[in-house]
């Protein structure tokens, strides 16, 4: 869940300097606008009438808590961990129009994700901007609990992200592994001191040209291209922030420039995406005459299954819109969650030289330095396994897993009601930090997950004690993906270069702050020393 970018608008006009009839067509809209606020507040409260809702926060007509987090002076999640403090693990939030129901322990996330995981398994209905990009929830993530979301994971899982399709795409990570370490190494070379190396740009350069490959399958793409592709994504994840008029639709009409702008980036994303989709379809065309240049194109991608794909309900194979939403889903949703990742990761490397000790002994070890480290590798280090594990614990990409919502009516949690238009978040960093599941819960250890120490299923199937990628039925399909990429991407990092702490940021600050997901307040410049050989 984002922090919303409020609106502040402009004193209107004096309706004493209108003509007449302007001025009393502006009062008839402005009546009529409040008429409509009251009816739905009225109505709001008569649908709810009957139902007890978890303890909350009082509220103010129409607007509920909405002006009180916006002016609290506090980022969201903060203000949520004070709200609980005084209301409990669950707790009632109402948003203008929207209702939100906030669960932060990890009985209350079993039960609602695992208990009753087909009863929370649907997500709120949207009518906002976000939806122009979803192609009206046509994707994995924002469908809808049915068969169009069950069509559209089956395939997802089993064209893409199950273990047997990952290890297809081994040839896709070895070469953005080399052009991620190349790059990293050309940019220390051409800094003034020939060691600083910005970490999370590099980084999600890398993993933005694995799952390029792995959507497209085409392996000609220029860094100049891939680089003005990376940036149009970037424009879709800042156009689909929240804002005021989500949760007061009345105030949309303020908003026209944000949803033209919107659609404008809609038409750039489908005017860059396209081609490449158009471009994979002339390929496959010809792999029926003849096998693929290999340099040229990869014999299988994630969307040669979405072409011909047949979605429950529906007659149609998917549109080109929808073709480029699906795409746009796959890339997007795993870039910058792994990349904030591996920034998180690096900054507890040059932290703690000990750790990056130990992952370089172990890297030696299992492969040496006669060849670079791939997953096949890291699949046998348990360090290293321990590493990202309690990285997922303490770093969790997001604080709030995507939000869920009731199927049905009559719906509850710990005895309260959870109606269906309310949306329940879970906030992760007070289950993965509670000192009544963890030992030492504010310190990164990863010691904690070795031979004799404490366990976690971070699928939360075996009990929910840390789910940075969800739990039950919607938990994210990438979880595998995600962690293969965070584990081999620490792994080529370490054994590639030795990292030190920048001087420009002694100590270094593992203060937070939300984005897309949640990054270091304060980016992270460090140094590094290419180790020998160099490869």
């Amino acid at each position: 869940m984002q922090q919303p970018t409020w609106f502040a608008a402009k004193a209107p006009t004096a309706l004493s300097a209108m003509p007449a009839a302007t001025s009393s067509l502006v009062i008839g809209i402005v009546a009529v606008t409040l008429a409509a606020v009251v009816a739905r507040y009225t109505y709001r409260s008569m649908r709810y009438r009957g139902l007890r809702l978890p303890p909350g926060p009082p509220g103010w007509p129409v607007v509920g808590n909405l002006f009180q987090v916006a002016f609290s002076g506090k980022p969201f999640i903060h203000y949520v961990r004070d709200l609980r403090r005084e209301y409990g693990p669950i707790m009632t939030l109402r948003m203008g129009v929207r209702t939100l129901v906030v669960i932060s322990s990890a009985e209350l996330a079993h039960e609602a994700l695992v208990e009753k995981g087909r009863e929370f398994a649907s997500r709120p209905a949207e009518n906002t901007t976000r939806t122009i990009f979803s192609s009206n929830k046509f994707t994995v993530n924002s469908a809808v609990y049915g068969p169009e979301w069950r069509s559209l994971r089956r395939n997802l899982v089993s064209g893409m992200l199950s273990m047997s399709r990952l290890r297809e795409f081994r040839p896709a990570r070895l070469r953005a592994m080399g052009r991620f370490v190349a790059r990293m190494r050309a940019e220390a070379a051409a800094s003034s001191d020939g060691q600083s190396v910005w970490v999370l740009r590099n980084a999600r350069f890398a993993v933005f040209c694995i799952l390029l490959d792995m959507t497209f399958g085409l392996l000609d793409l220029d860094e100049a291209h891939v680089v003005r592709i990376d940036a149009v994504m970037k424009r879709v994840l800042l156009a689909t922030g929240v804002r005021m008029d989500d949760y007061l639709p009345f105030l949309r009409p303020f908003f026209w420039r944000q949803q033209r702008r919107a659609l404008d980036v809609r038409r750039e994303q489908v005017d860059t995406v396209l081609p490449l989709i158009n471009r994979r379809r002339a390929i496959l065309r010809d792999m029926q005459r003849s096998p693929p240049d290999p340099g040229v194109a990869a014999p299988f991608s994630y969307l040669d299954s979405l072409l011909d794909l047949r979605v429950e309900g529906r007659d149609a194979v998917p549109t080109d819109d929808e073709l480029v939403t699906l795409c746009a889903e796959l890339i997007n949703g795993g870039t910058d969650t792994t990349a904030t990742a591996i920034e998180w990761a690096m900054a507890r490397i040059v932290d703690n030289p000990s750790i990056q000790a130990r992952l370089h002994e172990e890297i030696m070890q299992h492969v040496g330095d006669a060849r670079p480290v791939d997953d096949k590798d890291t699949e046998g280090m348990p360090y290293l396994q321990a590493f990202v594990k309690e990285l997922l614990r303490k770093h969790p990409p997001t604080y709030f897993s995507l939000t869920h919502a009731a199927v049905e009516p009559g719906s509850k949690l710990a005895g309260y009601d959870v109606p269906p238009d309310a949306n329940l978040d879970i906030f992760l960093p007070t289950i993965s930090e509670d000192p009544k599941l963890w030992d030492r819960p504010t310190e990164f250890d990863p010691d904690r997950f070795l031979a004799g120490g404490e366990t976690a299923d971070i699928t939360g199937s075996a009990g929910v004690r840390m789910i940075p990628f969800g739990a039950g039925r919607r938990i994210c399909p990438g979880v595998t993906m995600g962690t293969t990429h965070i584990a081999l991407m620490v792994a080529r990092m370490v054994q590639a270069f030795e990292w030190h702490a920048h001087p420009s940021q002694p100590p270094l600050d593992f203060k937070d702050k939300v984005e897309f997901t949640v990054v270091m307040k304060q980016p992270l410049l460090a140094m590094v020393n290419p180790r020998k050989p160099s490869f």
